[in-house]
């Protein structure tokens, strides 16, 4: 079906000279949708926290075992953050850039609130089919408090000493697939040992642990 633009335009004139009623409602429409776009926009673009303080150091606490011969990266998610199902989708491509160069967690994040078997929701099941990934339950972050975990999808990188490398997120907006600074910066820090920063923003849904904290820039 070929669409003459022309007509549709004179359609539209048409429509708006001769009955005002049509026109002003077309126009609220119009105003409404664009409203509703603009707040998406603001909402996927917009960042999570991020802790003020996570460990520069591998805390001793922590149940999870450090990979002493390379990099490890732990990542945390909420079980029912959509937004981090894209982060699951990079921390693949990821893993497959770097060619076993990377140890990885998925720390899925047991809040309160949540059903009986939230551990099974397909975030943690997508994340275990990954090769180099290991998916642990966090029983009411107890992890994600210990490494300074507040939003679902953030990624922290750790030398082979236990050293601090990276702190944020590896997607670049809410849901969005593709390239992004943090998953640069990561394949960069493995790779050369430097980058541009060692942070990105963090864009997921809220962990829900209470301690200081900063928008992520």
């Amino acid at each position: 079906m070929i669409i003459n633009r022309k007509s549709v335009s004179s359609a539209l004139r048409r429509v708006f000279s001769s009955t005002p009623a049509v026109a002003l409602a077309v126009g609220l429409w119009l105003a409404a949708l664009g409203t509703g776009f603009s707040f998406l926009w603001a909402y996927k673009s917009t960042p999570g926290q991020v802790s003020a303080q996570h460990p520069v150091e591998w805390p001793r606490g922590s149940s999870l075992v450090r990979d002493s011969a390379r990099h490890t990266l732990v990542m945390f998610a909420h079980p029912r953050c959509p937004c981090t199902q894209a982060s699951v989708s990079e921390l693949a491509r990821l893993m497959t850039e770097l060619h076993g160069r990377l140890a990885a967690y998925v720390v899925v994040v047991k809040l309160q609130g949540l059903d009986e078997g939230w551990e099974l929701a397909s975030l943690g099941q997508r994340a275990s089919v990954i090769p180099g990934v290991t998916v642990v339950r966090d029983l009411e972050g107890q992890e994600a408090a210990r490494f300074g975990a507040l939003t679902s999808g953030l990624a922290l990188v750790y030398d082979s000493g236990g050293a601090l490398e990276f702190a944020g997120g590896i997607t670049s907006s809410r849901g969005h697939e593709g390239d992004s600074f943090g998953k640069r910066r990561i394949v960069s820090l493995v790779t050369t040992g430097t980058a541009d920063r060692r942070q990105s923003p963090v864009f997921g849904c809220a962990l829900g642990h209470a301690g200081p904290a900063v928008v992520s820039q």
